[in-house]
């Protein structure tokens, strides 16, 4: 069975919360052309405030993203795990897990903010989103319409 996993992470603080370092911002992509990783690794893209949201990409082992993914007949079951618990907002009530069919695939997207211990930093925050596909897929097919699209950002003011 064929699984492809991209996940993209984008880092920022409050700098980046108005002006043109949010449009920037909000202008990263959600997902990224496919290289070429082992089937047990996903892609990982990182973007940060700190170097004008330039993508760099790496692969990890799927068995450290938070991510559970479990095959259940002929479908891929996807739910992405809420990693780290203490980050806002909180999340008392979480959409179902997807099922996707061979050839389907899934962005589902999770935002995060933190504050330091003492209060001493700014907050920081960071989204989260894990492009899933089912069976063999494009090079590009992130960079389509998902065939679920799961939004379960919160409010993180």
């Amino acid at each position: 069975m064929e699984i492809t996993v991209q996940c993209v992470r984008t880092f920022w603080t409050k700098r980046s919360r108005g002006g043109e370092a949010a449009t920037l911002r909000n202008a990263a992509p959600t997902g990224f052309p496919l290289s070429r990783v082992p089937p047990s690794c996903a892609q990982v893209i990182r973007m940060s405030e700190d170097d004008g949201f330039v993508p760099r990409e790496s692969e990890k082992p799927l068995r450290e993203v938070a991510l559970s993914l479990r095959i259940e007949l002929d479908r891929l079951r996807v739910l992405p795990r809420v990693d780290p618990l203490y980050g806002l907002p909180p999340r008392r009530r979480r959409p179902p897990a997807v099922h996707l069919l061979p050839g389907q695939w899934v962005r589902w997207q999770l935002n995060y903010r933190f504050s330091s211990a003492a209060g001493v930093r700014d907050w920081s925050y960071w989204l989260d989103t894990f492009n899933i596909a089912h069976g063999p897929v494009a090079p590009d097919v992130f960079l389509s319409e998902p065939t679920f699209l799961v939004d379960e950002r919160g409010p993180v003011r």
